[in-house]
């Protein structure tokens, strides 16, 4: 009887794990950005992105931010990603930091708001920087 109980314990405990949410952290953001992968930095964006290219700002769809975001990350060809400043205001984050590309270093940086019970990509921006 006791296996049982003991089984049983287990089981349910795995099950209810199942269903903790994950929360996003600005870290999880900031790793995507370093290893330069639009898919992965998509996972943490809201239903609408505000995208600030050089000679472009938009406001995107997830799905469309994350094309747009594929095509300057294989544009530029990112090398790493350097966080100059991060820090937390009324329950949101934001970060400063510099994409280093082949291409040049852009200052970035990026805003997540709470939505729900995640933290979610709002806006993006990347200026290139002169050497």
């Amino acid at each position: 009887m006791k296996k049982y109980l003991g089984f049983a314990t287990i089981a349910l405990s795995l099950f209810l794990v199942s269903f903790t949410p994950y929360y996003y952290s600005i870290d999880d953001v900031v790793a995507a950005m370093r290893s330069g992968n639009a898919s992965e930095l998509s996972k943490y964006f809201d239903s609408r992105v505000e995208i600030s290219l050089p000679g472009k700002t938009d406001n995107y769809s997830k799905s469309q931010a994350e094309i747009i975001l594929k095509d300057f990350f294989a544009n530029n060809g990112v090398k790493n990603f350097q966080v100059k400043h991060k820090g937390e205001q009324n329950g949101s984050q934001f970060c400063i930091g510099t994409l280093q590309t082949k291409n040049g270093n852009f200052r970035t940086k990026f805003f997540m708001k709470q939505k729900g019970d995640q933290q979610v990509v709002q806006e993006l921006g990347f200026e290139q920087l002169t050497e």
